[in-house]
């Protein structure tokens, strides 16, 4: 088929569901950081996280075979294999993380989340960020419409100003003026719960604020934002499902960020494909959680999904995909920082780790956003067969972040087919 005759049959049978790209990719294979069509063209992939230690990883198809061959149920009969995945996975993230909910997506480890915050503090009200995403169940997108609406849509969702220093809530304020702006904005939305009677549940945030854009947070504000929601007696929820498993050039994105978080969520990259996410909190907020929900997913906490998480994690650390992702991921920005000198369009070059964010616009002095041309950089460098994408609150944000298993060859493949791009544009 062609592919204007598949886009037809997609819409027919699926609707208008998006895709990337002026003229679509019709993608059949893939190996390592490498994505291949069906005419044959190799695409280097500079967008995919989920397979974070490349696509058809041996060891996770392997792992993925052996046990769909064994067995694989559900979670009402005991499994020696998820406890030891539960385990191995708890001691990755600090002491207070004691005790984990298993999923298959993101968005129900959010909505795990936000019902885990709310029975375990007895509130309501959940603070976000004006462009967050986490999801798209019917509670948990309601974050995002605060965002897109900028107006209370719901009476527990309070939206924010994402923290950044790019575009700052006041032109002129930097360090830790603009951080406790940024505080006070928070405040404003605890209160504003107080004034309506609503008790603070917590506050949700990507740790990395991958969503929003990449933006470079004020000093502190995310320790400090976690202490005034502490206060008022909510917890602090870290999103890591773009942030986690060694993208952010640390474990965790709350680890770059610096702060501790009471509950983190996690997707994506956790099963290479696979779908499995997870919610670690303290035993006492996972107990509070299971004994008022009696929750139970007949796909998760199952041997297949600890097979494959298993080797995962045993890909990541066999290959030391934590080490390459910082020193790749700063050698991608170092060498984007040197042609930035040589184009306008190209305001900001930032990120963390294997995640680099570049914000392009129309005018650097007005720091005016220009989505079209991140949008053309796109479909540039899909016909040079690199992919990645546009993304970030206003569409500008020139997002890379390619599988883990990205090496520094691939990243001097990019870097030469870039520098041509800006040329040609």
């Amino acid at each position: 088929m062609s592919i204007t005759e598949q886009i037809a049959r997609r819409e027919r049978v699926l609707g208008s569901a998006p895709l990337f790209y002026k003229e679509p990719v019709h993608i059949v294979r893939g190996e390592g950081v490498w994505l291949f069509d069906i005419d044959g063209k190799r695409y280097l992939d500079m967008y995919n996280n989920v397979p974070c230690v490349g696509h058809a990883n041996l060891l996770v198809v392997e792992a993925m075979q052996q046990q769909m061959g064994t067995l694989n149920v559900h979670s009402r009969y005991l499994h020696e294999g998820i406890l030891d995945y539960a385990e191995r996975l708890l001691d990755l993230h600090g002491d207070a993380l004691d005790s984990i909910v298993f999923a298959c997506s993101g968005t129900e480890a959010s909505e795990i989340a936000l019902q885990m915050a709310r029975y375990g503090t007895g509130g309501r009200g959940i603070i976000c960020t004006d462009a967050a995403y986490h999801g798209n169940s019917t509670e948990v997108a309601k974050m995002s419409l605060i965002s897109r609406s900028k107006q209370v849509i719901d009476s527990d969702f309070r939206a924010i100003p994402f923290p950044q220093t790019y575009r700052p809530l006041h032109a002129g304020v930097a360090g830790p003026e603009l951080t406790q702006l940024y505080l006070n904005e928070v405040q404003a939305a605890i209160d504003d719960f107080a004034s309506n009677n609503i008790p603070l549940a917590g506050m949700f945030v990507c740790s990395i604020l991958a969503n929003e854009g990449l933006p470079d947070i004020p000093p502190g504000f995310m320790s400090q934002a976690a202490e005034l929601v502490h206060t008022a007696g909510g917890v602090f929820i870290a999103d890591e499902v773009q942030a986690g498993f060694c993208r952010s050039g640390d474990w965790w994105g709350y680890e770059t960020s610096d702060f501790i978080p009471d509950i983190v969520t996690m997707g994506k990259p956790m099963g290479n494909g696979l779908p499995l996410s997870g919610v670690a909190a303290s035993a006492e907020l996972v107990a509070s959680f299971r004994s008022n929900t009696r929750y139970f997913n007949t796909f998760a906490s199952s041997p297949l999904q600890a097979a494959v998480g298993m080797a995962v994690l045993d890909a990541i650390e066999d290959e030391n995909l934590l080490k390459s992702s910082a020193q790749l991921g700063d050698y991608l920005r170092s060498e984007l920082k040197t042609m930035q000198h040589k184009c306008n369009a190209i305001a900001e070059v930032r990120g963390c780790g294997l995640f680099v964010g570049l914000e392009w616009v129309s005018d650097r002095s007005k720091k005016t956003p220009d989505r079209e041309g991140a949008v053309r950089v796109a479909n540039s460098m899909k016909e040079k067969g690199f992919l990645l994408s546009n993304a970030g609150a206003r569409g500008n944000v020139i997002k890379i972040r390619p599988p883990l298993v990205f090496q520094k060859d691939h990243a001097d493949l990019f870097l030469t087919a870039f520098d041509e791009m800006l040329g040609e544009i």
